[in-house]
């Protein structure tokens, strides 16, 4: 089967090309994907060069290995999941974890209507980007992957309950930078007056 660069093809054609080892249905996989597991790599590493890294590390494995695909479920969730378990590996190997932050000094919550109608999701992005790597990395698994902390655990080698701590310390660490975004919006309020 040799499918032509041209026309859009169904990602059962892509897969089945894929399978077979035909470059321009790879090619076609990795374009119709790559946008969107490039988004995920950015988000555990938050390096955009690291990120194309692990993606491209990521796509060679789900080439290498489309066999494995049975057909069961999505095909992007199954991709997604090789991309986060590469993302992870690769923080495994060069990032430090578990880096002790202090978040003791966040006394007040923050004021959530505030911050509903002054952030948009590319400022909750940016925030999300600042956490230390292992806050992020289990909010991300968590909160927006949707894994429970035993399968976190499982999948960063720590425990349970070190999961569901990290993933507090995110959640105060945002609180606490989202409080420091309203008082300084207050604050420029103030000097406008």
């Amino acid at each position: 089967m040799r499918l032509k660069i041209n026309k859009s093809h169904s990602l059962e054609e892509l897969i089945k090309g894929t399978r077979k080892g035909d470059s321009m249905a790879q090619r076609e996989l990795f374009n119709r994907l790559s946008r969107r597991m490039l988004g995920i790599c950015i988000r555990y590493v938050n390096n955009r060069a690291e990120a194309e890294d692990i993606m491209i590390t990521g796509f060679m494995k789900v080439f290498n290995s489309i066999g494995q695909y049975k057909g069961e479920g999505s095909f992007e969730g199954w991709v997604m999941r090789i991309m986060i378990n590469e993302s992870l590996s690769y923080i495994r190997k060069n990032k430090t974890m578990w880096a002790d932050v202090d978040i003791d000094k966040a006394v007040a919550k923050p004021d959530m209507k505030w911050a509903d109608t002054h952030l948009n999701s590319e400022d909750l992005l940016k925030l999300i980007n600042q956490l230390p790597t292992g806050y992020r990395t289990v909010f991300n698994l968590y909160a927006i992957e949707g894994f429970s902390h035993r399968e976190i655990g499982e999948m960063l080698g720590i425990n349970e309950n070190t999961s569901k701590s990290q993933l507090s310390r995110a959640r105060m660490y945002l609180q606490e930078r989202i409080e420091d975004l309203e008082k300084k919006s207050k604050a420029d309020e103030i000097r406008r007056i």
